[in-house]
């Protein structure tokens, strides 16, 4: 179904959110955006709600649950304004966003649908999901210049670290980090201090006056904890070409990274045992 914008989405197309699992994707082009669609349906998800700009072909069938609702997801304020509008209309729901070339893992994400994962989640007072943003890259930017390479897609098998996350005061957050690593690390003079970190909390469900901030962390600090106070919780992954594809697509930084391969990286095979195997996210008590 189509809609004109966010407004006409959400006068006419509330039936996407009155079930959950709801994936919201943001568009910001139209690179492999048909199969980051495609991914979150088979993962489980009850609908699709696509922001994409005007202009971006999107011709999917009849019978897949997906809303196109026009949007200019690509303005750096564009996407979190019209996520929290989404977030107000679906209380009580299940949400999850990320943008175009983003892929969710979570655990066992091969053989168990999402809806159970988040089941078993709630079942452990758990209301959000941390989800760390895994950087993936093309084995060969002379084949693929835009760094996009679903086929021949890697990742850093290691460099990731964590920091104490403060308050305003400087006293330390409970259960909260910062989390650190991939593209956005090992480039860090091309990236922006305040876009470094690597975690999301992209997986919540949505409640009176939550509002997500334009750092991906929610106004409830219980929204930002990693897990809950008694034992670890589950985390997943967020693979995402976001960044390959930023840095190919700046002046400042294109020129200045003919292949991002290293030492320490290593094929992405598209399966959750390898990121467990990784320490990329966690089972939990999940198994």
């Amino acid at each position: 179904m189509q809609y004109s914008d966010l407004d006409d989405f959400l006068r006419r197309g509330r039936t996407y959110l009155a079930r959950g699992p709801v994936a919201v994707i943001l568009a910001e082009d139209a690179v492999a955006l048909h199969e980051t669609v495609a991914h979150h349906l088979r993962l489980g998800f009850r609908a699709i709600i696509l922001l994409v700009p005007p202009g971006i072909p999107t011709d999917f069938a009849p019978d897949q649950p997906v809303a196109v609702v026009a949007h200019r997801t690509g303005r750096d304020d564009g996407w979190q304004p019209a996520l929290n509008r989404i977030i107000a209309a679906a209380q009580g729901q299940w949400l999850y966003y990320c943008f175009n070339a983003e892929f969710l893992f979570f655990p066992f994400c091969e053989t168990r649908r999402i809806g159970e994962m988040l089941t078993f989640h709630s079942e452990e007072r758990r209301d959000a999901m941390l989800t760390y943003v895994i950087d993936l890259y093309a084995g060969d930017l002379t084949r693929a210049p835009n760094a996009v390479d679903l086929s021949d897609a890697w990742l850093d098998r290691s460099g990731y670290y964590a920091s104490v996350r403060t308050g305003p005061d400087g006293s330390r957050l409970d259960r909260q980090y910062d989390f650190f690593g991939g593209l956005r690390w090992r480039y860090e003079e091309h990236v922006p201090a305040n876009k470094r970190r690597i975690d999301r909390i992209a997986l919540f469900r949505a409640a009176p006056d939550l509002e997500l901030q334009a750092d991906h962390r929610f106004n409830r600090q219980e929204y930002n904890t990693y897990a809950c106070p008694w034992h670890h919780n589950l985390t997943a992954a967020v693979c995402s070409f976001r960044t390959a594809k930023a840095l190919r697509a700046n002046p400042g930084s294109r020129h200045d990274i003919p292949s991002f391969r290293w030492q320490n990286s290593t094929r992405f095979d598209w399966k959750s045992q390898q990121l467990l195997d990784m320490g990329l996210m966690e089972p939990g008590q999940w198994f």
